[in-house]
């Protein structure tokens, strides 16, 4: 085990998430975040934890008649010039600003507050923290526990602590990405007329994403917005030879009540006439809110919000618990739509809600 800086868990909140975010766990380097994690979930006698990769599950057996899942994932994207992290501002309006305080490691605070301080909760808990979920699907560390120990995450319902700005979000749109091949045949571009330009080819592809018209679509009360965009165009060998290939890679997101078989004819139709590869695919989920022990956290975060389900507006690791039949939703600090940027920054309030909400559930 390398050596890491110990994680205070009793300390304040802000602390706490700047502590995870100042020790860099850009995805496949988590190495040092899951060891500080584990040393410090080990000094609590009443978890069990178990380790697979730098994936950590903590579990705590009060032989409550209810366990439910809390997961959030360690890794971040690459750091773009922020961190350290910062605090700006103070009370009510103080932020947290750096790589991670969004998405998610003011979460992961959140859980390893909770996961030290609750000796009894009301429902066993299974306190998940996970590597590599910025990255393809093949490398999730939630997937690999999924593979390799499906009783470690058994449980009847599951919290993500995805940023949510502190509201609750329900299910998650499924994620469709595929390649359109356009073949050309080379030439010196001098004698462009003896070739055919697969690049020109590509006109037609673009012209039709640009034209559609993307979905609202309701599934079981919450609304998905849809999308169908070129995200990646690359073609050419060199500045003096007309293209013989070209590939426009597009990506679906798709509502949960389509299946990825579904969403694939559709894309399909879009782009009918052009050669269309699957490389990357995942189903969506639906909202989970009609389970009991969905609408008892469901009333205990919008008592303490004020606010109302909505749909979740990408794919998350919900769509995993789904699909082994546990009822999930997204629920954490952070407003969704900073992940990922270089202003990324966390109010801190919403640190301190998601924590009494969490709490208020789980010693109901």
């Amino acid at each position: 085990m390398t050596r890491t800086q110990p994680l205070d868990l009793t300390t304040d909140l802000v602390t706490l998430t700047r502590a995870l975010c100042d020790l860099p766990s850009v995805s496949g380097q988590e190495t040092a975040l899951a060891d500080a994690v584990e040393v410090a979930l080990r000094g609590y006698p009443h978890l069990e934890v178990l380790r697979d990769g730098d994936a950590l599950v903590a579990r705590t057996h009060a032989g409550r008649s209810s366990r439910v899942v809390v997961a959030g994932h360690l890794d971040t994207v690459p750091v773009s010039d922020n961190l350290p992290t910062r605090l700006v501002g103070e009370g009510e309006h103080a932020e947290l600003w750096g790589r991670g305080t969004v998405d998610m490691k003011a979460g992961v605070a959140v859980q390893l507050a909770l996961a030290a301080e609750l000796v009894e909760p009301s429902r066993d808990v299974t306190w998940v923290f996970y590597d590599h979920e910025e990255v393809e699907a093949a490398l999730n560390g939630l997937g690999r526990i999924a593979r390799n120990h499906p009783d470690w995450l058994a449980a009847d319902f599951a919290v993500l602590c995805e940023p949510t700005a502190a509201g609750l979000e329900g299910g998650c749109n499924g994620t469709l990405r595929v390649e359109v091949r356009l073949t050309g045949v080379a030439a010196h571009s001098a004698r462009a007329w003896t070739g055919r330009n697969a690049v020109h080819a590509a006109g037609e592809v673009l012209r039709r994403l640009e034209a559609y018209v993307p979905a609202d679509v309701e599934v079981d009360g919450l609304v998905y917005r849809e999308g169908l965009n070129a995200v990646l165009i690359s073609g050419g060998t060199a500045t003096n030879v007309i293209p013989d290939s070209c590939v426009v890679t597009v990506n679906y997101r798709f509502a949960p009540d389509k299946s990825v078989e579904e969403a694939l004819a559709h894309v399909r139709t879009v782009l009918d006439g052009f050669e269309v590869v699957v490389t990357d695919a995942a189903a969506g989920a639906r909202p989970g809110l009609d389970a009991p022990l969905a609408q008892d956290f469901a009333a205990a975060v919008l008592s303490a919000t004020g606010g109302r389900p909505s749909a979740k507006l990408g794919w998350t690791d919900v769509a995993r618990f789904s699909s082994l039949g546990t009822p999930a939703v997204n629920f954490g600090p952070g407003d969704p739509t900073l992940a990922h940027k270089a202003d990324e920054r966390c109010p801190v309030h919403q640190i301190s809600a998601s924590h009494a909400a969490l709490r208020a559930w789980l010693t109901a």
